[in-house]
């Protein structure tokens, strides 16, 4: 399949068929990342089905998130081994099987398994795979791409809860998730437009080498026939090498333990995480227990993705002027400064128009921290180990993404009380931000310290975060995948 589906595809990128591999991963970004957004439209329904607990109901939007961003490493093997078109085509299909699975549950805990875990799964590998190719179909436009793909999430906020509530409305959950896995089966089209890059020698960029396989499928003979050689201690230490530098490769923890920029901005990052989900979780039950009609509430999820689609790119684009330079890591704290002030709009009233107006104020605030959350992180470490370290980052990540909605809802099930939940929210992020903030001012004036008793970088501002033993060597190598969250 992919040779052949390769002739055609010869030095395509910038122009021609990359513009319809950019198309395919908007649509994509919209299928997968915007899906989440829907979940709280059903959160009442499915809490009334089950006869569930508001924390028991959060584990299923919280497992289909937590998988759909800590499954980069995992995609990224994928991706190495059978090529970016094979994972995105079985992203959909897992997607697809999933949700039509879901729709024919009789417990949260088959929810949890099918909606959850099988298409957060597969929501992860065609996203992320999606981006993989439009890193290869795109060279000197890679930029303009990336964030014009990126407008797919935004449209997916803004029209997945519409959809999700007419049809609720209509035919009721079940059904709905039955449609929706018809839905998601697009990604397998999608997938089908990703053609494999040929290059001018004739192979092609996606496919490992065939030295690659033949040499492990030695290595694996070798191993197994030598079970009862003498060399068999040294052949089991030389496994757990190899493993290492799997960990090493896709996990970055030696960059954790020395880069003091990279540790900060993770454990930050991290920490933010936490609260920020809880909003799109409950935004939409709290609504609706305070006398908000259904439709409007579910209104509410897409104006945040609305006014995201046109604040985001402008975003991008403030960040990426030079006067910010080496200064971003300080915006994106405002940003998360602003996101953690906004719930207290909530907690002051619940009526429609003063949710509109939270809706605005949180939606600029997560246009900023979508469109630096990466950014950020390529000023923290070198590009030559960009991969690694985003697969550790989103690894911990979602960790967190996992766990509180659960925990949080469990405290609203304590209390019968919804404020708890943006009171939690609006702690998680506040501290992040002054955490973050302070501690790479910190950083920063211990840099200036040390740069005035020495001779100065040729280049101080590639160095602005990177607190480690010595200067790692500039690289031109690009990360193999490029793992992108919802933020």
């Amino acid at each position: 399949m992919s040779q052949g589906g390769a002739r055609g595809a010869a030095k395509p990128q910038d122009r021609g068929w990359a513009w319809m591999v950019l198309l395919a991963a908007v649509l994509l970004q919209g299928l997968t990342l915007g899906f989440p957004s829907c979940i709280g439209v059903f959160f009442t329904d499915l809490q009334h089905e089950f006869q569930a607990s508001n924390s028991e109901t959060s584990w299923f939007p919280s497992i289909m998130v937590a998988v759909l961003h800590g499954g980069g490493p995992l995609c990224s093997i994928l991706v190495k081994r059978f090529g970016y078109r094979f994972a995105v085509m079985l992203g959909g299909l897992l997607s697809s099987v999933g949700m039509v699975s879901s729709s024919f549950c009789k417990s949260l805990g088959q929810l949890y398994l099918t909606a959850g875990l099988i298409t957060g799964l597969g929501s992860c590998f065609s996203f992320q795979a999606g981006l993989t190719a439009l890193g290869h179909y795109f060279v000197r436009w890679q930029t303009l791409a990336n964030a014009m793909a990126s407008t797919g999430v935004s449209l997916g906020f803004t029209l997945w809860p519409l959809l999700s509530q007419y049809m609720l409305d209509e035919m009721g959950w079940r059904n709905t998730f039955l449609i929706f896995g018809g839905i998601l089966l697009n990604c397998c089209v999608c997938g089908a437009i990703m053609r494999p890059v040929q290059l001018a020698s004739g192979s092609l960029v996606q496919l490992p080498r065939p030295g690659e396989d033949s040499g492990r499928g030695a290595e694996e003979a070798q191993l197994s026939n030598g079970a009862s050689s003498p060399h068999l201690k040294y052949q089991q230490q030389n496994r757990k090498t190899a493993c290492f530098q799997v960990l090493q490769k896709y996990l970055a923890f030696d960059i954790f333990c020395q880069n003091k920029g990279y540790q900060i901005y993770t454990i930050g990052v991290t920490w933010m995480m936490m609260g920020f989900v809880l909003p799109h979780v409950y935004l939409v039950p709290y609504a609706i227990q305070n006398g908000v009609e259904e439709r409007k509430a579910a209104l509410l999820i897409s104006i945040i993705g609305f006014i995201n689609i046109f604040i985001r790119p402008l975003t991008g684009l403030l960040s990426g002027h030079r006067i910010f330079t080496g200064r971003r890591i300080y915006l994106f704290s405002l940003a998360v400064l602003l996101c953690g002030l906004s719930n207290f709009i909530c907690i002051i009233s619940a009526e429609f128009s003063v949710l509109i107006v939270y809706c605005v104020i949180l939606s600029i605030a997560m246009s900023g921290i979508g469109a630096l959350t990466f950014q950020v992180l390529m000023d923290v470490v070198e590009m030559d180990r960009f991969s690694s370290a985003l697969g550790l980052f989103t690894i911990l990540e979602s960790i967190t993404l996992l766990i509180g909605p659960p925990l949080t809802g469990l405290l609203v099930d304590i209390t019968n009380d919804f404020h708890y939940v943006f009171y939690t929210s609006s702690f998680l992020l506040i501290s992040a931000a002054l955490f973050m903030g302070l501690s790479f001012c910190a950083l920063e004036k211990k840099r200036n310290l040390k740069e005035a008793s020495k001779v100065p970088l040729d280049n101080p501002s590639r160095y602005q975060y990177n607190d480690t033993t010595e200067p790692q060597p500039e690289s031109q190598s690009t990360p193999a995948v490029v793992y992108v969250t919802s933020v």
